[in-house]
């Protein structure tokens, strides 16, 4: 039992590491409003493309977003079911100001 909750407390520390960056939660926030392209992130968080790129693959490699796509365009979206409920909190709380 022990082992379950260490191991289940690891796990969501690693996931809760993958979100605590103020340029990630930028484009989280985006994300919460529903699928965007990685030009729609970038003209929305000011975020330079190739730091938006290592972002986005981070939060690809973690599963928390996932992408499409659509000829040479990305279009990206939130996966991870707890990415999703822990962002409709988020976006309400701090997105939206």
């Amino acid at each position: 039992m022990i082992e379950d909750i260490s191991a289940n407390a690891a796990e969501a520390a690693m996931f809760l590491k993958g979100l605590a960056n103020p340029q990630r939660l930028m484009i989280m926030c985006q994300l919460a409003e529903g699928e965007k392209s990685v030009t729609e992130l970038i003209d929305a968080t000011g975020i330079a493309q190739t730091s938006m790129s290592q972002h986005l693959n981070k939060l690809k490699d973690e599963n928390i977003v996932n992408f499409r796509r659509e000829h040479r365009t990305l279009f990206y979206r939130l996966e991870h079911p707890a990415a999703l409920k822990i962002m409709a909190v988020m976006y309400n709380e701090f997105c939206k100001k």
